[in-house]
């Protein structure tokens, strides 16, 4: 029985001097399963730990962001039924323009949910890595100095990204505000994150970066002031002038549309010069904003037609005189008399022959 181990030993086949793996044998796939089965078994109750850690952090991360995106909605369409609740008044046409409102609205409230999502996934994504014993020292740093680094690129990115962000919470301008800007003026058609659109006079787009306004002036905030110069000649009677003015500023006022575009009685402030031959009259009024240059055109309009019939002469200014043009002389065209047509003249004189002496004559 001894020489059958021997003569198995004798023939099994030496291991290949060349490095090659010998061929897996039954004994060693039975010592590699119970090796794995005893690590699953030692380490299973570590694994399912963690594993239902992860899913409790997943499940509580979804359910939060889902609750706070829900009440940020909320919120939002509580503003717009606010807005929509006060348009149907008085004050809703002067003061509230609901697409302004639900604009802004709608940009806090994508900021909000945006700022939100962010800062619950990124939490719950360290978290995450924290359950699986990571360090997450270097990669905090590594994300810290990522972030100046992209910071210092896209800083004029983030800085209008930041100050269309303070200029919507702060409601400097919206959607129909008339604006100047520094950089470009006209009607606000669009406000955004980055870029602002105006419209101009002519009907020219401008995209303004809102990194680049360093300054707002709103036209359509408030109220606006219409004043009108009426210029009249110097001799015309001051009271008949104003009582003019006074009916005319009290007709304008009880009739439509300007009862409501006008938020105060026209007024006239006095004489604001005099001339020589010429006295300009102020006048004034408080209009609802961005409305004043059209009370302004009506209001020149309802001056000229009440002065011409009161007989009250406008001027606009002192006229140019103009010079008459003198009649055409008729020697113009005449010569000069010359000075030896006159045998008398010096000139001939001069010319004259010499006269031979008196002794070669006989």
């Amino acid at each position: 029985m001894s020489a059958v181990p021997a003569v198995l030993s004798a023939t099994r086949p030496d291991p290949d001097p060349t490095g090659t793996k010998k061929p897996v044998t039954l004994e060693d796939a039975q010592e590699s399963a119970t090796n794995a089965a005893s690590w699953v078994e030692q380490n299973w109750s570590t694994w399912l730990a963690i594993s239902l850690r992860v899913l409790v952090i997943v499940v509580i991360a979804l359910v939060l962001r889902v609750l706070v995106r829900r009440a940020i909605t909320k919120l939002i369409d509580r503003m717009n039924r606010t807005a929509q609740a006060v348009d149907g008044t008085a004050l809703g046409g002067l003061l509230v323009n609901v697409e302004r409102r639900r604009q802004r609205s709608q940009a806090i409230g994508s900021v909000l949910r945006s700022v939100a999502s962010f800062l619950i996934m990124g939490t719950a994504g360290l978290m995450i890595l924290g359950t699986f014993d990571i360090n997450l020292a270097p990669l905090l740093a590594s994300a810290g100095v990522a972030g100046v680094a992209i910071g210092f690129g896209a800083r004029n990115l983030v800085t209008d990204f930041l100050s269309g962000v303070f200029m919507i919470l702060e409601d400097q301008y919206g959607v129909g505000d008339s604006i100047d800007a520094g950089v470009a003026s006209g009607e606000v058609i669009e406000v955004g994150l980055r870029v602002t659109k105006l419209r101009g006079d002519n009907g020219e787009i401008w995209y303004v970066r809102n990194g680049e306004v360093k300054r707002i002036g709103n036209l359509s905030q408030g109220w606006s002031t219409a004043g009108v110069d009426v210029t009249v000649r110097s001799d015309e009677d001051l009271e008949k002038v104003q009582a003019t003015l006074v009916a005319v500023g009290e007709t304008m006022a009880k009739e439509e549309p300007w009862n409501e575009r006008l938020w105060g009685p026209v007024e006239i402030l006095g004489l604001d010069s005099v001339l020589l031959d010429s006295m300009v009259v102020r006048v004034s009024a408080k209009t609802m904003p961005g409305k004043s240059l059209g009370v302004e055109r009506e209001l020149r309009w309802r001056i000229k037609r009440a002065f011409d019939e009161a007989g009250i002469r406008i001027v606009g200014g002192v006229p140019v005189a103009v010079e008459e043009s003198a009649a055409p002389d008729p020697t113009a065209g005449v010569a000069a008399p010359s000075a030896y047509a006159s045998t008398t003249s010096p000139q001939s004189l001069a010319t004259a022959p010499i006269a031979p002496p008196p002794n070669l004559a006989k």
